[in-house]
Parts: C-alpha cells; sequence; structure tokens
C-alpha cells in the first residue's frame, strides 16, 4: 500500500477532543471526518432539506491526488442521511474547510451531533486526459448500449 503525507491546518474553531481523519481498521480505504461545529452543538436536518457540514479541517492535497468523500455505509443503512454529492472531488489546489455536503431523504427530521462521524475520505490518483475530436469511435459488442442493456443476471 502506498502512503504519502497530507498536510492538516486545523481551523480556529477546531475542537481538539476530535480526531484527524482516521482509518478504522488496516484494511479501511476510507478515512473518518468528523462534525466539527463552531458552538459544539448539533444541527437538525429536515427531510428533503440539504446542509453543509463543517470539518474544522484545511488540506493540502498533494498535486496529482485528489480526495474523495463518500458516505459510511453504517450511516446510510440505519438513517435517511447521505452525502449528496457523492463522491465529492477535492481538487488538490483547494484549500478551504473541508465540508460535507448531506442531505435527508427520509420523512423523519435527523440529527447531526458535534463529534459524528459523517462521512469517509478516500484519496486517488488523478489522470489528466488531452481530448481530441474524431470522427468515429472504435467499434465494441456493446457498442452505444447502456442503461440495463446487459440485462440482469440471476445466477451472479
Amino acid at each position: 500500500m502506498k502512503s504519502q503525507i497530507l498536510k492538516i491546518v486545523k481551523g480556529v474553531h477546531f475542537d481538539e477532543s476530535l480526531s484527524l481523519p482516521a482509518y478504522q481498521t488496516e484494511g479501511a480505504a476510507g478515512a473518518d471526518l468528523c462534525a466539527c461545529f463552531e458552538d459544539r452543538g448539533e444541527i437538525v436536518v429536515n427531510p428533503g432539506e440539504r446542509v453543509l457540514i463543517p470539518t474544522g479541517l484545511f488540506f493540502e492535497i498533494p498535486a496529482g491526488l485528489e480526495v474523495q468523500i463518500r458516505p459510511r455505509s453504517g450511516l446510510s443503512f440505519k438513517t435517511t442521511l447521505f452525502v449528496v454529492n457523492s463522491p465529492g472531488t477535492i481538487d488538490s489546489d483547494y484549500r478551504g474547510e473541508i465540508k460535507i455536503i448531506m442531505g435527508n431523504w427520509g420523512q423523519t427530521p435527523q440529527v447531526i451531533k458535534h463529534g459524528d462521524r459523517v462521512a469517509q475520505m478516500v484519496v486517488a490518483e488523478v489522470v489528466r486526459l488531452e481530448f481530441e475530436v474524431v470522427k468515429e469511435l472504435s467499434e465494441t459488442v456493446r457498442a452505444g448500449g447502456g442503461f440495463g442493456s446487459t440485462g440482469i443476471q440471476r445466477n451472479c
């Protein structure tokens, strides 16, 4: 497994009792991020509402990498909260506070408390493409088929 350094600045309102992004197991691909509210309180996310959850952290992501923000499976399974733009991309040249866009797709209000692990971050390499306009594309068996064109396999 490759390892690199992610420089982190704790914002002025960061709560020192909260952990930095943390991998919960040896094989975890994602490091959990905690909600860090300036007033150390909580926020209610009403049905159909989207909110911005602060983490109190600022990253210097190495060039050639991105940080993807993804939902935590337990939170997605046990509540009606979800990460709206999943995966959300944080580019290497962004220097603002890391915030999580969360929504509630359920019928009842959901509470996010200060210190709750609300999302996970996964680091990915970035490949930049050069774009070339051509008159036609190479042929494949699938061609333009999509949106269920391969059917449903019942013997997976």
